[in-house]
């Protein structure tokens, strides 16, 4: 039987903007490829010296990229989040809710959240995030009554300097016999939370996904011995090495998986995409090998066009692959 599968994770639009050079990173003072928290401040700052550039708007959050995939494989799936009583909270709630996701969405006098996703001529993105209301999660917030259902539940690294909000949620995902699958999001914040992520894996974690630059964050070693050091830790470890392609751990059994040679215009997703896909395998309950090659085909896509929105028909030719 095909598994459900539960979102917790910010709420948030994202403001994609090509940049022309890095030299608008340096003079923003923003290290590239990372994921800064900004406050109003630097986000007018940002939206100052970008106002000539080209920009669009589009459903964002790690997790709810996520989600989003996967409902677009066909999979059910559930998000929880918290918004604004805004437009941009309107928008967020309509664009999911429009794949059949079942959302659980909390609200906040605060205004929505989002990321202005800065995109390298090289295609590499540095995220800016004000997180507005999705700062606003809190642990009463979550009870066993959201995790009914379904069968895994997917949290973000983006979440995990809310020690409470992050230990609480995996608790009760426990106490409700669900599989807990983790993605650490971004090397920075891996660096400055790295004893409570190893607190987690240890006690809660039964997948954990990392990009190269995370797994070195965690554990101080290149992506190989990263993976066998995760994978001690928890269930299954993923460590993605971008065109190299990606590898998987479960015990002492290791796996490589190839990505697909294409042309990337804008990383943003790549790795949410990939999950969605890896979970995907897990939720039909495919082999390791075919789930790494689901997420690296689905990550392929991605990062072909502007975003995290995958066009419909670039859906059905996924689908298509999966079958």
């Amino acid at each position: 039987m095909t598994k459900k599968i539960l979102g917790l994770g910010n709420a948030l639009v994202d403001i994609l903007t090509i940049i022309e050079s890095d030299k608008t990173l340096t003079k923003l003072q923003l290290p590239k490829g990372s994921m800064q928290l900004i406050d109003k401040e630097k986000m007018s700052e940002i939206n100052n010296n970008t106002s000539n550039l080209e920009k669009k708007m589009v459903t964002g959050g790690s997790v709810a990229n996520t989600i989003r995939g996967l409902s677009n494989l066909g999979l059910q799936t559930g998000f929880i989040g918290k918004i604004g009583n805004d437009e941009i909270g309107k928008f967020f709630k309509k664009e999911i809710e429009h794949l059949g996701v079942k959302t659980q969405m909390l609200y906040s006098k605060q205004h929505s959240g989002c990321c202005i996703a800065l995109i390298s001529p090289d295609s590499e993105r540095t995220m800016c995030t004000h997180l507005g209301a999705a700062s606003e999660l809190t642990p009463d917030d979550i009870n066993i009554e959201q995790f009914k259902g379904f069968d895994i539940f997917h949290i973000e690294g983006y979440l995990v300097q809310n020690h409470e909000l992050i230990e609480k949620a995996v608790r009760l995902a426990k106490e409700a016999e669900l599989k807990v699958s983790l993605d650490l999001a971004s090397y920075n914040i891996v660096e400055t939370n790295r004893d409570f992520l190893r607190h987690l894996m240890a006690n809660y974690i039964d997948f954990a996904f990392a990009n190269e630059e995370e797994a070195i964050a965690f554990t101080g070693k290149a992506a190989e011995e990263a993976l066998q050091e995760i994978a001690d830790l928890c269930e299954i470890a993923i460590v993605k090495v971008g065109k190299e392609g990606s590898f998987i751990q479960k015990g002492k059994e290791t796996f490589r998986v190839e990505t697909p040679i294409v042309k990337a215009i804008d990383t943003t997703g790549a790795g949410d995409l990939y999950a969605s896909g890896f979970l995907y395998g897990i939720a039909n309950n495919l082999d390791l090998q075919r789930c790494g090659e689901i997420g690296s085909f689905v990550a392929s896509k991605v990062i072909q066009t502007i975003g995290t929105t995958i066009q419909s028909e670039v859906w059905e030719e996924i689908r298509l692959f999966v079958k």
